[in-house]
């Protein structure tokens, strides 16, 4: 049976481990596509969103048979913004109907509406949200209505920079009662701008029990700036 698919921009396919979320250091699959609806302060990937940025027209097939034949179990869609692509949900139900084995991972970033990309074998589904604090100058275009949406299979990655971050990353944690929910809460620093201590020491002080402070394995691995690890 041939499906008429729409081709999607892919700038990066490689096989690395997990640099975060909850299967940080486990092997993974990486799709990155290409461009994002905004622009943080710290993205490490603009030159992924960037007009003249090189890519490949992809279908979702051809992508899901890179994944099969790699035979890693972990895949993670990333970008940039993968909700924005074009056809990004019928990749997903296509990657998770292609191996029972597979486990799949989108990584977003909390200005999309997720409610309507969830899929079949939602128990090998995953959203790790971003939520945007302040020093990302992007807060404002946060979609709050995705904390409706989660469920306990989800993560949410709040990426900090300062100590206004870190009371903000508190401030929706309690307002949304995220732990109670059982999801999976990371606070992660900006590369080279905040101490990771200070991070230790807000965890501690707040007594944020159950949120997991959490450093991007491939930024100590490699150079923060090396593309496909």
């Amino acid at each position: 049976m041939t499906f008429n698919y729409k081709v999607m921009k892919v700038v990066e396919k490689f096989i690395s481990i997990n640099g975060e979320g909850k299967r940080a250091g486990e092997l993974a699959v990486f799709i990155r596509f290409k461009g994002c609806n905004l622009r943080c302060s710290y993205c490490d990937t603009l030159w992924a969103l960037e007009p003249d940025c090189p890519f490949q027209e992809e279908t979702p097939e051809e992508i899901v048979n890179y994944i099969l034949n790699t035979k890693v179990r972990n895949v993670t869609l990333t970008g940039g913004e993968p909700l924005i692509q074009p056809d990004i949900k019928k990749l997903m139900q296509l990657i998770l109907n292609s191996d029972p084995n597979i486990r799949l991972e989108i990584e977003t970033n909390g200005a999309v509406l997720i409610k309507d990309y969830r899929v079949e074998n939602s128990s090998r589904f995953s959203f790790t949200m971003d939520y945007k604090l302040p020093s990302s100058g992007f807060e404002k275009s946060m979609n709050l209505d995705n904390f409706q949406y989660l469920t306990g299979n989800d993560s949410v990655k709040f990426v900090a920079g300062s100590f206004e971050d870190l009371s903000k990353a508190k401030q929706i944690i309690e307002k949304y009662d995220l732990i109670k929910k059982g999801i999976t809460i990371f606070i992660s620093p900006v590369f080279g701008k905040i101490e990771l201590t200070q991070i230790v020491d807000f965890i501690k002080e707040n007594n944020l029990n159950d949120v997991r402070m959490q450093i991007q394995l491939h930024k100590v691995i490699w150079h923060p700036d090396t593309r496909g690890v």
